[in-house]
């Protein structure tokens, strides 16, 4: 009997991941969700936020994701993301300088014509990218 599944994180422009998992943690649209192997097939969509998953050699690994969906199948999870990075590739100080923009917009729009929805969005992308670079 199998132990693991096949994990695939893929955007619009490139594959991000393909890996073996024992377990994929991800930030589902109504809360963060975990796959086992053998789980109950379902679609679902995404929050931007860190996926986690443990590798078959037992290493934590963390991938950025902004949105998408996620499908789990008994032995696969997919999850097409508008944009994906790895832990390691994340600049943390192009990050920052974003984190910075967008906090300044957001003081900014009542006074200003700023889209603030779209303000909140860049820096919650920005946050979460952080989190990453920090988190294990």
């Amino acid at each position: 009997m199998a132990t693991t599944l096949q994990l695939s994180i893929v955007t619009p422009e490139k594959e991000v991941v393909s890996d073996t998992a024992s377990i994929v943690m991800a930030p589902g649209s109504l809360g963060e969700f975990g796959v086992l192997v053998n789980h109950t097939p379902f679609l679902t969509s995404l929050n931007t936020g860190i996926v986690h998953y443990t590798s078959e050699k037992n290493q934590e690994e963390q991938i950025f994701v902004n949105g998408g969906f996620a499908e789990a199948l008994p032995d696969k999870m997919t999850i097409l993301a508008e944009s994906a990075e790895k832990k390691e590739h994340i600049d943390k100080q192009r990050a920052e300088e974003a984190k910075a923009r967008a906090e300044k917009r957001l003081a900014e729009a009542d006074r200003e014509n700023i889209d603030e929805a779209r303000a909140r969005a860049a820096l919650n992308r920005a946050l979460e990218r952080l989190r990453c670079c920090q988190e294990y």
